[in-house]
């Protein structure tokens, strides 16, 4: 999991496209642990597919942007990085 220190600096920024990845990233986390126990709740698959493709949209936006900020953040929440095209 996320070290505090990692969720003190980003939590602080709060709004910020950090911010978001890192909720999402969270979201992600608890979904996989749950779908991990119930295969069959298709509402949640549905839910995870959709914070799933919001997260690699805005990831998508911060590796244009900035890519050092991108690389940093990919390092610290631990996952992997987008596929390019």
């Amino acid at each position: 999991m996320v070290k505090n220190s990692v969720i003190l600096a980003i939590s602080q920024k709060e709004g910020s496209v950090e911010f978001q990845v890192f909720n999402f990233t969270n979201k992600i986390r608890r979904l996989t642990s749950h779908l991990e126990l119930h295969r069959k709740d298709y509402l949640s698959q549905r839910g995870l597919r959709k914070i799933l493709g919001k997260r690699q949209r805005l990831l998508a936006y911060l590796s244009k942007k900035n890519k050092v900020r991108y690389k940093e953040l990919i390092g610290r929440l631990d996952i992997r990085e987008l596929k390019t095209h």
